[in-house]
């Protein structure tokens, strides 16, 4: 495509901005200058005071130094927090929920203790869960704007609770929703606490939006006290992968529809040359390219002493991940794995296990036992945890070998980075590899596609 053709997408955007006050959505795809665009629209539509909320610092503070002074740049999250911040001091503890459960297990009966450590990290998942989808236990606070049920929630969980976590989720929200009313908050509370119980919302005539796709419900509470005046929205739609983590699901075609937003497209990549571009046609046929060239390979199979330094190797499962991690080593190659909770989680369920002088049969029966278990309680992730602790158990003669193993594979910090899809969104590198790519392609559920599009438009 021509650069003339991608300036016909703005211009188009422009013009609508400018010929009314309409609230508008665009669609823009993977590399189609989004950002170039919001400036472009800063700057043609009536001066004032206009409000860009972004998702992350990194992006807050390059977008801050792009735009005009009359724009405020925010993260949800610092949104948030000025607001619930007005008229309180306030305390941020970014492991204020971990506190909290471990002041509740340490405050247990000493032979109940074991049985609260064995559900922690489902509670921990619980309640950021809870805060992302707007969930306040029943029968507190009626006047709090309540998203969802106690069984919406739990249906929305990694894996099904039994009573015991679930409980657990309740009394440890209680007790974080009491800490943040006396000043003590997280970094989900900054969204969760304004969004759901109120604050003092500033007024912007004109409030922008990146990412859109990726809102989860609480941010959706959070931006209609926002918006006073006009939205201007942008995402990609077909990039809609953090469900697990409670972005809505057909957000933006829900923006459309609650704002009365005029649809507008960016579908010119300049990121993506033509051969990425033509690889995704599958999902979305109107992506189009402004670079000739890029490599798409589909090789029968992988020979590590092929895979260059700069590489970066993505894949929806961990364990693959995990079994090319020690290939690569093996090899004398140098790698980093993604990612800083999955390493202490697989860690910690393998202490549960049994006796570190557990031998390598006794750790991979335990191992099965823990998968049938997680199974019947409907967890979506313990197939994956599963067989990511089989290849620790193989690598060592008893339990304490293999948690030996699992701690040197994640403390490496070398140049061949790997990576979940999920962990890669919004990041390219030079050199992709997508391991793998039958695991999100065995299943063509809505969010596997969407996955797999994402994966394969990362260089």
């Amino acid at each position: 495509m021509t650069e003339h053709a991608n300036t016909e997408e703005q211009s188009d955007i422009l013009t609508v901005a400018k010929a009314s006050r309409n609230n508008l959505m665009i669609s823009a795809l993977a590399g189609t200058g989004k950002t170039s665009t919001l400036e472009l629209l800063e700057r043609a539509v009536p001066r004032g005071p206009i409000l860009y909320l972004v998702f992350n610092k990194k992006n807050a503070d390059e977008a801050a130094k792009r735009m005009l002074s009359t724009t405020t740049v925010r993260t949800f999250n610092s949104m948030g927090h000025r607001i619930w911040s007005t008229g309180r001091t306030i305390r941020l503890d970014p492991r204020k929920t971990n506190a909290i459960l471990r002041d509740i297990i340490d405050n247990a009966p000493k032979d109940y203790r074991d049985t609260l450590w064995g559900v922690y990290y489902e509670v921990l998942g619980g309640v950021g869960l809870a805060k992302a989808l707007g969930y306040i236990p029943e029968g507190l606070h009626p006047n709090a704007k309540r998203l969802i049920s106690r069984p919406q929630l739990h249906k929305a969980m990694e894996e099904r609770p039994d009573d015991l976590t679930a409980d657990l989720i309740d009394t440890v929200l209680q007790r974080s929703i009491k800490q943040a009313y006396e000043g003590l908050i997280d970094y989900n509370d900054q969204i969760y606490m304004p969004a759901l119980f109120g604050g003092a919302y500033p007024q912007f005539p004109l409030v922008l939006v990146d990412e859109y796709q990726d809102l989860s419900p609480v941010n959706h509470a959070l931006l209609k006290k926002l918006v006073r005046g006009r939205l201007i929205g942008v995402g990609d739609p077909w990039q809609n992968i953090y469900g697990f983590r409670g972005a809505s699901a057909g957000g933006i075609e829900e923006a459309k529809e609650t704002y009365s937003c005029e649809a507008l497209p960016l579908s010119i990549s300049f990121r993506c040359p033509s051969a990425i571009v033509r690889n995704v046609h599958w999902h979305v046929p109107h992506f189009k390219w402004f670079t000739e060239g890029g490599q798409v390979e589909r090789p029968i199979s992988l020979r590590v002493d092929d895979i260059a330094d700069d590489t970066t190797i993505i894949c929806r499962n961990n364990a693959p991940l995990l079994s090319m991690a020690f290939r690569l080593l093996g090899a004398g190659r140098s790698i980093s794995i993604a990612g800083s909770e999955i390493g202490p989680r697989i860690i910690g369920i393998m202490k549960k296990l049994g006796p570190e002088t557990l031998r390598r049969d006794g750790v991979l029966a335990s191992i099965k036992e823990w998968e049938a278990d997680r199974l019947e309680k409907e967890s979506k992730t313990a197939s994956d945890m599963a067989a990511c602790m089989r290849i620790f158990a193989l690598q060592g003669k008893d339990l304490s070998g293999a948690m030996a193993y699992a701690k040197h594979i994640f403390d490496q910090r070398g140049s061949i980075l790997l990576t979940t899809g999920h962990k890669a969104k919004g990041l390219e590198w030079p050199n992709v590899i997508h391991l793998d790519p039958w695991l999100v392609r065995k299943e063509p559920t809505a969010q596997n596609k969407t996955l797999d599009y994402m994966i394969s438009n990362r260089s």
